[in-house]
């Protein structure tokens, strides 16, 4: 690639990562229904023909933030892929893989959890949406059903709980709707969350941390 075209690509990134920065703020502040295109393009400082090209309408712009915001990059890298997750996996008892999976799963909903709110909302006025939605909550889940599975399988684990029933605790504990409760109505920090989690996830998984 000669030096122009790097430069002109790089550009480009840019350009893109400051309309999703901007459309995330926008879309957070008024709602998805009351941010326009042209709200975002000024926010962005860029012309709203610019948003066109690059995202083609302001559902596509939505579902790329989405893709960025869960990544925490432009990787296309899926979330079992990452290596936090492959960490936690890699540990060797239940309480180890269930506190770095608690540690990993909070760094996304610091980022997501607001923005998953956003999408549901959205889903609402634009059903072609929904189905965006749908795959997000089938992926999350597949997420916690990986991580269950693992986790039951280690030292430490309790032994009176099925794999399916684990995920759901997983899932319904580690959900961006839980985190803004206490973290956005509540007020707690994201560290105070996450040692909640880890305790009250620990008494329904963990060997000897469980109460009858």
């Amino acid at each position: 690639m000669s030096q122009v075209k790097g430069k002109q690509a790089q550009k480009s990134q840019e350009t893109r990562r400051r309309i999703l920065a901007a459309a995330g703020e926008l879309f957070i502040e008024l709602g998805y229904g009351n941010t326009s295109l042209q709200d975002v393009a000024e926010r962005a400082g860029v012309a709203v023909q610019t948003i066109y090209f690059t995202f083609r309408n302001k559902r596509n712009l939505l579902k790329e933030l989405v893709d960025v915001t869960v990544a925490g990059d432009v990787e296309s890298l899926a979330t079992m892929d990452r290596p936090w997750f492959a960490k936690a996996m890699n540990t060797r008892t239940a309480g180890e893989h269930l506190r770095a999976h608690v540690e990993g799963v909070t760094a996304i909903l610091e980022r997501v959890a607001l923005i998953t709110e956003v999408l549901h909302s959205a889903a609402a006025i634009e059903p072609e949406l929904d189905e965006l939605r749908q795959q997000g909550l089938e992926q999350r889940y597949l997420v916690q059903e990986t991580a269950a599975r693992a986790m039951l399988g280690k030292p430490e684990a309790v032994t009176n709980v099925t794999v399916d029933r684990a995920a759901d605790i997983l899932f319904g504990v580690l959900s961006p709707e839980l985190y803004l409760l206490f973290v956005r109505d509540r007020s707690w920090s994201a560290p105070q969350w996450e040692q909640w989690a880890c305790v009250t996830l620990s008494v329904q998984l963990v060997e000897g941390q469980a109460t009858s």
